[in-house]
């Protein structure tokens, strides 16, 4: 009886653990706010440690080096990672993540907009179109947790 517990119980912990993913730094979900209560939370701060969860809405397809997630007002916030350092896997879009860092308010200029938009997969005619700076929400996070 003893060994089923302890094999039941180690099996638990290993589905468990497997629920989520890690990439960067190594965080936890505990004290996240809602990305829909990140830019009331902000106010008029340029800039705001912070820890978030929401949906994500895109990811880069070229190698993860990216993702887009929603935010309130029907908008998505682009979330980069600290330093290039680390990537998430280019299969999460319409996942739970929580993610670590810094919340800013940028202004993106048209060439890295373009950018952007090549990496998502994006049209020639849909990249020409962009012709605006985007001054947006942003966030340079240090960790990420992917939920499954």
């Amino acid at each position: 009886m003893k060994h089923i517990l302890v094999l039941v119980l180690a099996l638990g912990i290993t589905l468990t653990a497997k629920a989520q993913s890690y990439h960067g730094k190594k965080i936890t979900d505990n004290g996240a706010i809602p990305a829909t209560e990140l830019a009331t939370k902000m106010g008029e701060k340029k800039e705001l440690t912070t820890k978030v969860e929401g949906t994500v809405d895109q990811v880069c397809k070229v190698k993860g080096c990216w993702m887009t997630v929603k935010t309130a007002d029907g908008k998505t916030m682009r979330v980069t990672f600290k330093d290039y350092g680390f990537f998430v896997p280019k299969d999460i879009a319409g996942k739970q993540v929580v993610f670590e860092g810094v919340a800013q308010t940028t202004t993106t200029p048209v060439a890295e907009l373009r950018h952007y938009a090549e990496d998502a997969g994006k049209s020639k005619a849909e990249i020409e179109k962009i012709t605006e700076p985007e001054k947006a929400l942003t966030f340079v996070a240090d960790g990420v947790i992917v939920k499954k």
